[in-house]
């Protein structure tokens, strides 16, 4: 979600004036800021991966049979380039920030030189691709292109161009894309210096490029034909390539089939709309949406490319593409000549209700087309998302997201809205955003991958978002801040969702008083779930978060919160923290909060990690492979005689464990302080079935 400088400096627990904790219970001293790292293997010999020919098909780099239920039913198949025969290297794992295995799908990737190449055996018939992949910035930022060659059962195919004109942020928050700038602010405390440069005598040196990140970008491909199962895709880096390297982290392959036509519609190329792109086509949708509307007709947007550089403002009307591979409206980002009164100083391609305060818009069906944008810089001002506004008893279904700053930013108060099937990738900043007063509203069997904030969020501010839910949905590598995020709000729910990999700043899910949210009341439901490879290291606070983490910063977080059915796999740090900041910790706790029926399948650290006054419960919490004490409760660092300021309170059925006994045990009941503030790391094997 958007943020900005302010807000990061007052939420991080500072390295200076902060009371050093103390290990009560019988743990080790761990170094501080120890992050988890993990060897790279050498250079794969030619033929590396499975050399059988046998797919191996992964769901965020799982097993499929670990998350049977869970996440996104989607069209296509992932495959991981680690897991395909290669002459390059495999690159990774790694869970270190700014690194580029630590952003790969799984925290692994291949990485190609020039003349090298990786296969991938189709799982399935298919006739399309995506490629997520990764080649280096200019010297001086704003991104190469290079070639990719792809060879289908043998034959060449085709040559994509790849570019790193959408990647590659650098520095501190809002980021930058120049990879030789100074800090953005030097008057905020860094974790590289442990100081505030500028006050700072003499000034520290800064290595340049500053937190590279945002490695990668993904490209599509039709292959013009259908191939069977078992026919391969060879994707080679060319000798001749302008890229130095060029890693692949992962291929989905698809079967499109034909486009869909809408016969009895307005037909936007009928109103002037050019689609080989050439020309701008955004007045021909104006007047195609407005023919629609008086004769009650769709409009529809045949096969094409279509140049879009504006907000196209959709009202009572539908309208359906020929599929999100054949229809695609596609935009510059303009510049504005003077600031617009919200703030923005860009425009670009978005399909936006009116604002809230006009009334919103009702009744608004898209479908079936891809929106791509031209967003490379963050600028939380501008409204230069793909679909935006305020869209009440109106549905969104099979799109792409690509390139805008956010998929979907939602102002309220609205109601009534369904998004489904709909894949974002590569955002600047959030997947979704319900902010504001959004109520009974849904994002279902939706996939988000690389977004550059929160993956799904829902933000209460000023005004509380209310039963609403987020279903079954993949979100995948999250560079900043959380998979799904929950600011306040009213009887929400976030149920059957797959969430992997994100890096820094956030995890998995995220229960967060913060960002001037009203507060939590009613039933919040978190329930089926799946993380995997999160709980990473909070790089500000140089502690290890929890998959899932609770964050009282602004006020209580006390409301009837059931956690029931999740399951937390190969957790960097802690599967479940819950914290107050640490300016705040004596004014607000953390209570209400019920964990039911979880499975934990390994842990750095722990399974519960306290660090906040307050309570939980635990009901039959089954844990393996947990790495330190199961419970590290440091309460609010007070230490008083009479135990934690953090209460356990055990239901019963809570078993498991690892090396340290029982992650349950019962002389950590009900408030027995163990707190190391940054315990060793033991690296958990990766998971298998129950």
């Amino acid at each position: 979600m958007a943020r900005n400088g302010s807000d990061l400096a007052a939420e991080r627990w500072r390295g200076r004036g902060r009371r050093p904790a103390r290990t009560v219970a019988v743990l080790t001293a761990a170094a501080a800021g120890l992050v988890l790292g993990l060897s790279a293997p050498a250079p794969a010999a030619p033929g590396h991966g499975d050399t059988t020919g046998t797919p191996a098909v992964t769901r965020a780099g799982l097993d499929p049979a670990l998350v049977a239920g869970r996440g996104a039913s989607v069209d296509f198949v992932e495959q991981e380039a680690e897991n395909a025969p290669t002459n390059g290297t495999v690159i990774g794992p790694d869970r270190t920030a700014y690194t580029l295995p630590s952003e790969a799908s799984g925290r692994t990737a291949v990485r190609l030189k020039p003349g090298q190449y990786v296969e991938f055996t189709l799982p399935r018939a298919a006739d399309a691709l995506t490629v997520r992949y990764s080649i280096p910035d200019a010297p001086r930022g704003g991104g190469i292109t290079a070639p990719l060659d792809v060879a289908v059962d043998g034959r060449h195919r085709a040559t994509m161009t790849l570019t790193s004109q959408y990647s590659w942020l650098y520095n501190q928050y809002p980021f930058s894309n120049d990879p030789q700038g100074d800090l953005l602010h030097p008057d905020w405390w860094i974790t590289e210096c442990g100081c505030v440069p500028a006050s700072t005598t003499p000034t520290p040196t800064i290595d340049k490029p500053f937190r590279p990140s945002h490695f990668y970008d993904e490209q599509r491909l039709l292959l013009g034909k259908r191939y069977a199962a078992g026919d391969t895709v060879r994707l080679t880096a060319p000798r001749n390539s302008t890229a130095a390297w060029t890693v692949i982290d992962l291929l989905d392959t698809q079967l499109v089939g034909a486009p869909h036509i809408e016969a009895h519609a307005a037909n936007v190329i009928a109103f002037g709309a050019d689609p080989t792109g050439r020309r701008d086509a955004g007045d021909a949708f104006d007047r195609a949406i407005a023919y629609a509307k008086k004769r009650h007709l769709k409009v529809y947007v045949p096969p094409g490319t279509y140049q879009v550089n504006r907000h196209i403002i959709v009202d009572d009307v539908t309208i359906v593409g020929a599929g999100s591979w054949y229809t695609i409206v596609k935009g510059h980002q303009v510049t504005l000549d003077t600031p617009a009164p919200d703030g923005s100083v860009h425009t670009g391609v978005g399909f936006y209700g009116k604002d809230a305060a006009d009334g919103g818009s009702r009744n608004v069906h898209l479908s079936g087309f891809t929106v791509e944008g031209d967003v490379r810089e963050r600028i939380d001002t501008d409204q230069v998302n793909a679909v935006g506004g305020a869209l009440s008893d109106s549905t969104i279904d099979g799109l792409y997201l690509h390139h805008t700053k956010v998929g979907m930013w939602f102002d309220g108060p609205m109601s009534g809205l369904r998004v489904t099937r709909t894949v974002i990738a590569d955002q600047i900043a959030d997947g979704v955003n319900f902010h504001t007063g959004v109520t009974d509203s849904s994002v279902t069997n939706s996939f988000v991958r690389n977004t550059g904030d929160d993956g799904l969020a829902m933000w209460s501010e000023k005004t509380a978002d209310a039963r609403n839910v987020f279903a079954h949905n993949t979100v995948q590598s999250p560079v900043l801040a959380n998979g799904i995020a929950l600011y306040g709000g009213t009887d929400n729910t976030v149920t059957g969702n797959l969430i992997a990999d994100p890096v820094r700043e956030g995890s998995a899910i995220q229960v967060g008083s913060r960002f001037g949210a009203e507060p939590f009341t009613g039933k919040l439901t978190i329930s089926d779930n799946t993380t995997v490879r999160s709980g990473p290291f909070e790089l500000n606070w140089k502690i290890g978060l929890g998959a899932i983490w609770f964050y009282a910063l602004e006020r209580d977080i006390d409301a009837d919160i059931q956690v029931t059915g999740d399951h937390f796999l190969d957790n960097t740090y802690n599967a479940i923290m819950l914290v107050s900041d640490f300016p705040v910790k004596d004014k607000y706790a953390i209570r209400g909060v019920h964990f039911k029926d979880i499975r934990v399948d390994g842990t750095g650290t722990s399974v519960l990690s306290a660090r906040s006054a307050g309570s939980a419960s635990f009901e039959n919490v089954d844990a393996r492979n947990v790495g330190a004490v199961g419970i590290n409760n440091c309460g609010s660092f007070n230490f008083p005689a009479s135990g934690s300021e953090f209460a356990v309170n055990d239901l019963g059925g809570n078993d498991g464990g690892g090396t340290t006994g029982p992650w349950l045990a019962s002389w950590e009941l009900p408030n027995t302080i163990t707190c190391d503030d940054r315990p060793p790391v033991v690296a958990p094997p990766a998971p298998t079935a129950w």
